[in-house]
This record gives structure tokens, sequence and C-alpha cells, in this order.
């Protein structure tokens, strides 16, 4: 099948999405992808397709979509068709009408259907300045936090073909097991899992300015205790929270031009669980925030917990708001929100589960919806469960483990964030710490500790699933990725 003839299945698949029937006075706006006229199959739907009213109309009749639209009271079905246009310039393929949004679109006016698709692609471009993705011929920079003496390592990555290539030492900040960005991304912040700093038994926080994907040093701090392992920055980058492994402690600090305060809040816990090599004291793991950015959760693995606190942004001060109780020798890792805004994911490492949780916006509490085993029956071989990973449309959901190296992709619902079980895949390499999306969500990027490598992936952006490229780069004990 040549590009031209590929264009026009494509074509054809819209056109029996957006076919619309009913319109009185027979006004008419027609869909048509740019990509066929231009010989070129394959591209982005927000790049290929475009509305045109029938003053414009040229007779590829194959090329196409006759959307007959009738006019009535359209504020409603203005959102609906927008949320389907937005749905088709950001998946990469055109959804499915619902029966709303395909009665909403047949009973849009030309002029207000017309309008509806400006708004949407304003507020499609409008999300694309708030968040670049490089176009797919482009590179990227990469930062990789490294569990050794250089820290930070500097990578770039080639979204066409899935290629990372190393760019030297970005900045030498010992055992780097977290690195997060400033919502501008101006500014850098790493955890530094170490036992002493400035003289102190402490871990250290550290922030960088990042210009032209170089770091450059700002401010280094002290964590609260030692093995300082994740920061988290809340969401109008003023406050930054640590957790330390090693000492069982969380802390907060402020955060001006990037610049950090010494440690404003801190608690150090006391609580342990029933697994004697594991849990001999607390083990604070993961810093997070709430949807509405007024609550704080630490996640206690030595402690079978979840601290929540009310965060006071000002400030930098938190207060306690509450516990959530996982179960008993579970180990409770990380947690993540899914895109509903109050469905959340804390994966338990002990015992390979994840406690589907649900979140109230009016005390922060969280709530056991269910609970899911990762490890198949009978399973009895060695297993950490890990970290994980949410698509920007909150349709897959990924856990990955370690021991049986696999990375595990559930479908989620996206109202109600229940997960449907999706497949398993090797992680392509030995303990994944950590993976994450490309922002094209085309890729996936495994960080592979223990084989030292970053694997590959190649990601079905309509399924989910994973198919391993073959590809892996060298990368000395990869704790961390994260994309400029």
């Amino acid at each position: 099948m040549n590009a031209a003839q590929r264009g026009r299945r494509d074509v054809r698949g819209g056109v029996k999405v957006a076919g619309l029937k009913g319109h009185s006075c027979g006004s008419a706006v027609y869909l048509v992808h740019q990509g066929l006229n231009l010989k070129v199959s394959g591209r982005r739907w927000a790049d290929s397709w475009r509305m045109h009213p029938r003053s414009v109309f040229t007779k590829k009749t194959d090329a196409i979509t006759r959307g007959v639209l009738t006019s009535c009271d359209i504020t409603h079905r203005q959102r609906c068709v927008a949320k389907w246009l937005a749905a088709a310039t950001t998946t990469g393929a055109p959804p499915a009408l619902s029966a709303t949004i395909a009665s909403a679109m047949s009973k849009l006016s030309r002029r207000d259907f017309m309008m509806t698709v400006s708004a949407a692609t304003l507020a499609t471009a409008t999300h694309s300045l708030a968040a670049p993705a490089p176009a797919l011929s482009g590179r990227q920079r990469v930062f990789i936090g490294s569990n050794t003496a250089d820290g930070i390592l500097a990578y770039d990555w080639e979204p066409a073909t899935g290629k990372l290539t190393a760019a030297g030492v970005a900045a030498k900040l010992a055992n780097v097991d977290w690195v997060t960005y400033s919502p501008d991304r101006k500014y850098l912040f790493a955890s530094s899992e170490v036992d002493s700093f400035n003289g102190k038994a402490t871990g250290a926080v550290a922030s960088f300015s990042v210009e032209n994907g170089k770091l450059h040093p700002l401010s280094a701090q002290n964590s609260a205790s030692t093995g300082t392992c994740h920061v988290a920055l809340d969401q109008t980058g003023r406050v930054l929270l640590s957790a330390d492994y090693g000492g069982g402690s969380a802390g907060s600090y402020l955060v001006t031009d990037g610049g950090l305060s010494p440690i404003v809040w801190s608690e150090h816990y006391t609580v342990h669980g029933p697994n004697a090599d594991r849990q001999q004291s607390a083990h604070a793991h993961f810093a997070s925030f709430s949807p509405d950015n007024r609550f704080a959760y630490f996640n206690d693995l030595g402690g079978d917990c979840i601290h929540i606190y009310r965060l006071n942004a000002a400030t930098a001060e938190l207060t306690a708001a509450g516990t959530y109780h996982a179960k008993p020798g579970a180990g409770p890792r990380t947690l993540h929100f899914h895109p509903n805004d109050h469905t959340t994911y804390s994966i338990n490492e002990l015992d390979s589960t994840v406690d589907v949780l649900e979140w109230s916006g009016a005390d922060g509490s969280l709530t056991l919806v269910t609970r899911i085993a990762l490890l198949p029956a009978g399973y009895t071989g060695d297993t950490h469960a890990c970290d994980t990973v949410i698509s920007k449309d909150g349709k897959s959901v990924y856990f990955a483990n370690r021991g049986n190296n696999s990375i595990y992709l559930f479908h989620a619902n996206e109202k109600s964030g229940t997960l449907t079980p999706g497949g398993r895949f090797d992680c392509g390499g030995k303990t994944p710490r950590n993976f994450v999306l490309d922002p094209t969500e085309r890729w996936m990027l495994v960080a592979n500790q223990d084989s030292n490598e970053i694997s590959v992936f190649r990601r079905n952006t309509v399924s989910g699933a994973l198919v391993l490229e073959g590809k892996s780069f060298a990368a000395a004990a990869p704790m961390c990725i994260l994309f400029v």
C-alpha cells in the first residue's frame, strides 16, 4: 500500500467517524486530510486535518468528510464537539463518537461548528505552548539521576528513532535518586541519598537552573535525616518536600527563584511494620501533593502507612491531617493520582500489590476501593514493586515490579479509575527502578538500575501495549528519568 492509498484509507475511516445527516439549509463543512494532498501518510491528526467551509471545497471527494450540521441551542453541544475535537488532535487518531457527541454534532450550525473547531484548536494550541513537545525530528535533552558519584547524567533523545545519546555529566551530586522540575521548567531539584552532608548526618536536597539543556548549581540544603530518596515540588513551585528512607523522616523547604531555604518543617516517624528484614523502622519513601495542592502525602514503607498533611503553600508548613493504613507488611512505596482527580494508586513494594484509593477533597483522606495483586498465583520468587506511570488521557496505567523484572499494563476507566489487566511485559533489563513515557507517549523508557541501562519500548498509543525495540543504552545505576 503506497502513501496515497494509506492516506485514503485514513480519510475513509474519518468519514465513517464523522459522517452526519440532516440539515435543512444544506450548509456544510468539510474535514480535509492535508496529508493526502501532500502525499504524506502517518502524520499526527493535529497536523494533518483541517476544517473548511464549502466555499473552499475541492473535488478530492475521496479525501474529505462531509459534516452536514443543523443549528439549535448549542451551549452544551459545543462543549461535546470541542471535547471530541481535542481528543482527535491530541491522541493521534479520532475517537469513536459517543451517542452524546454524535447527537451534538448533528445539531450544530456550520457557523457554530466552525467556532467550536476554532476554540478547540486554540485550546489545543494553548496546551501545546504550556507544555511543548518537540518535533519528531528534533532532539530533546533528558536528565537521568544516577546512584553514583556523578549524580545527574545528560542524554539527548531522538523521538523519531527512539535513540538516546550520552551527553556527559550534567551535575556532580552524589547518589541522586530523584530529579524533578519546577512548573515553568526553569529549575531542577534533586535528592541526594547520602549519609553525611555539610558535616551533618543527613542527606541533601539541591537545586539547579536549567539553561539550554545545561544545569547550573543554585543551592543545596541538609535534609531531615539520612538516605534522602525522593523530592516533590508543589504546583505553585514554592514548596519542596523531601523523603528520607534511611532516617525515616520527611521535610519541607521554601523555594525562591529556584533557591532552597533551610529546612522549614520536619517529622521523624517511629512506626514500623511486621517484616523483620525491611521494616525494622520507618522508611519514608515518596512525597506527593493532592490535585488541588491543599494536602501533602508521604508514603512510609516501613510503617505501612501514608502520612497526610494540610499544606500551607505560603510558608511550607505542614499540619497533620490523618493517616492511611495499608495492609500490614505491604510496604506502601509511591502514590500517583489519576487525571480524574479523585482516584490514586499506592503501589506496595513488599507484597507487590496496588491499593486503588478514593481521595476526598474535603479532608484529604484516602479510602481503599480495592487491592490488586500484580504477581501471578503461586509466584514464589523475589519481588519488589516500585513505580507507577499513567498516560495523559488516563486510559493506561503501568506498574513496575522488580524481582520478576516486569512492567504491568492496566486499562483504566477514565471516570472511576477502575483497573482492568492489559498485559505483562519484560522490562528489558534488571531492576526497573523508574520508567517514563516520552512527551509523544509513543515510547516508554525504563531505568534498569542493576543492569546499568535504559531500555526503550515502542508504545501503541491506542491500546497502551509495549514492544521492546531491542534498544538499550548504557547508563550507570539509573534511578530516575526526566525529560526537559
